[in-house]
């Protein structure tokens, strides 16, 4: 099993504003005042753009699928949420908390990678879940180790535990479980997905220790890290409110390992954090901005891993 990949699927935006369906349990999110909605469009787009060719300046494969007129999906930038790409040539469907979110879902991107020579033997479909009000958004909620064999969820109102144990039984992963917080008006609350205050790399984790108020789940995760052979790199919640932990390691030219984050997230790290990343890989990042204020999410949620294999 690898834990990383060389090729990465994107979404280029045609509709991007912040989604006032999402922006109910993702804190995140700001509206940007006196911006016009096609210039908080454009923007998105030119960040997007800036961003794979700074993915394909290190070599890495990115396959870009155009977003469409005919549905409203204003998050379409964030794909990793819907789909999920496995070695064994299976793919996952997941069940979104966000009705337009459920608009993203195509079946013309399995077309696309056939197209370019990827097999596909199997859909896992969760999508079902929806009508119980259950979800499970993808590799925003669960961070696959896929070299030890272990998923990690932190629970929200879009990542319920009984969905999560099933996957974790269909994909033959061990789970680990607990629930991250952050501070909004004084009071704790669920972050909204495992993605936004943890990255799991070959040989290392960035992780908001301090997100886990429960000590015993706290000391099982680390636990679970450590077991695992990975460096543990923690960072703040003010960090993670610069989408510090939204990264995600590729693999660049000649399987090169780099960590792709935002400029955001790259320049709230301290010099300390930056030097323990870059002994394990290069840094790579680009600024997303106006995606980061208005959708919530950063460069992790942006890139969609393919992990399939190739006929």
């Amino acid at each position: 099993m690898q834990h990383t990949t060389n090729t990465i699927l994107m979404v280029r935006p045609l509709h991007f504003r912040m989604n006032e369906q999402t922006a109910v349990n993702n804190y995140y999110q700001t509206a940007m005042k006196g911006v016009l909605p096609e210039t908080v469009n454009a923007r998105a787009q030119q960040e997007f753009d800036n961003f794979v060719e700074k993915l394909r300046a290190i070599d890495v494969e990115v396959i870009v699928i155009h977003d469409t007129e005919e549905n409203d999906t204003p998050d379409s930038v964030f794909p990793n949420n819907w789909i999920s790409f496995h070695e064994n040539g299976t793919v996952g469907l997941y069940p979104m908390f966000a009705e337009n979110r459920r608009l993203e879902r195509r079946e013309d991107v399995f077309d696309v990678l056939e197209e370019k020579g990827f097999v596909i033997n199997d859909v896992l479909d969760y999508t079902s879940a929806e009508e119980e009000g259950l979800f499970l958004e993808g590799t925003g909620s669960l961070l696959l180790d896929r070299v030890n064999g272990k998923a990690y969820c932190a629970l929200s109102a879009r990542a319920d535990e009984d969905l999560f144990i099933e996957f974790c039984e269909d994909f033959d992963y061990f789970p680990v479980i607990f629930t991250a917080y952050q501070t909004v008006d004084n009071e704790r609350k669920p972050i909204y997905h495992t993605n936004v205050m943890m990255c799991l790399a070959e040989t290392f984790s960035v992780i908001c220790l301090e997100s886990i108020d429960d000590k015993k789940e706290r000391k099982q995760v680390l636990q679970h890290l450590k077991e695992s052979g990975k460096e543990v790199i923690t960072i703040t919640e003010s960090q993670v409110e610069h989408f510090a932990g939204n990264m995600l390691q590729v693999q660049g030219e000649q399987g090169e390992l780099c960590m792709v984050m935002s400029s955001s997230a790259y320049h709230s790290l301290t010099e300390s954090q930056i030097a323990k990343i870059t002994k394990h890989c290069k840094i790579v990042h680009s600024s997303l901005d106006t995606i980061e204020a208005c959708g919530g999410g950063s460069a992790r949620c942006m890139m969609a891993e393919v992990f399939l294999p190739k006929a």
